[in-house]
């Protein structure tokens, strides 16, 4: 029976696995042998160069530059996205006064919350070029134009650009985490707050000594999906940034320059490196985080 059962399962499995195999797996070890190449893009065998490819990495200041604006996204999307969405749903379960329940309404908060998640990445793109328009017809220029305040260029200075869109992306994912804390904080059984109370605990004590220790799974999910994110960034920028990562290269991420060097420049071998770059990079913080945020489970059975 149990033999039987094993080879059951390895027939069941054999197709899923040799799809993924070949779709998933597949254009990884490509990619690979590509950034060992100068492949064009066009018919013909790839001319092997090794590591050629890398080399140039290293002295391209573009290449640069982009890394920096991930290590900027890496900081900041994380720590202000999970701030606010643990701020909002601990109002959203807790309420803001004393006691342990919830806000009224907090179903019609999540989804009001959670709304930006439905749309698509170039929707919101589009939106907030109407946001952003560096007139008066702008949404946030016309309110500054109604306090007598002068046009801001969102998206033409240099040193507010990328802050720009760091605030986009911020405000498209905080309602997702705002759901997912949420549900997290209910499954805590009301109790451990109550006790808490009773203790003479604060509301910021109860959050840091209490909440946030017995969801600490969900936060460190929600950590590491964030920081694969900032090293995505790709739709909104091309979207959202003049001339594709402008002005003068201030809001240029690794898809966007992957993008620009292969099917602008037709340098299918450089863009792989890049590729190949970044898949390293994206890896090396994903294990990071999960080693450095690791802690011993809290049973609450």
């Amino acid at each position: 029976m149990k033999r039987g059962s094993g080879l059951f399962i390895v027939g069941f499995l054999a197709v899923p696995v040799l799809i993924y195999l070949v779709f998933v797996i597949g254009p990884y070890f490509q990619a690979f042998y590509l950034a060992l190449t100068d492949w064009r893009g066009v018919t013909g065998s790839p001319n092997f160069v090794g590591f050629d490819n890398f080399a140039r990495l290293i002295g391209d200041d573009v290449f640069w530059t982009a890394v920096w604006h991930h290590a900027v996204l890496l900081v900041v999307l994380p720590l202000v996205t999970l701030g606010i969405a643990l701020f909002f749903s601990f109002l959203i379960n807790h309420g803001a006064g004393s006691g342990t329940r919830g806000v009224w309404g907090s179903r019609f908060y999540q989804a009001v919350f959670f709304f930006p998640q439905v749309l698509a990445v170039a929707a919101v793109g589009v939106l907030f070029q109407a946001v952003y328009r560096p007139d008066s017809a702008g949404v946030l220029n016309g309110l500054l134009n109604a306090v007598g305040l002068d046009n801001v260029g969102w998206l033409t200075e240099p040193n507010l650009a990328l802050w720009s869109i760091i605030a986009v992306m911020v405000w498209q994912a905080v309602g997702f985490y705002v759901v997912l804390f949420s549900a997290g904080m209910a499954a805590i059984p009301k109790e451990i707050h109550e006790a808490a109370a009773l203790d003479g605990a604060s509301r910021v004590r109860t959050f840091f000594s209490v909440t946030l220790p017995l969801m600490w799974d969900s936060l460190q999910a929600a950590w590491v999906y964030l920081g694969i994110a900032a090293f995505d960034g790709f739709a909104l920028v091309a979207v959202l940034s003049v001339d594709r990562g402008g002005p003068d290269g201030a809001t240029t991420v690794l898809p966007l320059e992957i993008w620009r060097t292969a099917f602008t420049f037709s340098k299918f071998g450089y863009a792989a490196a890049m590729g190949v770059a970044l898949f390293f990079l994206t890896l090396t913080f994903a294990v990071l985080a999960l080693r450095v945020t690791r802690r011993e489970r809290i049973d609450l059975a």
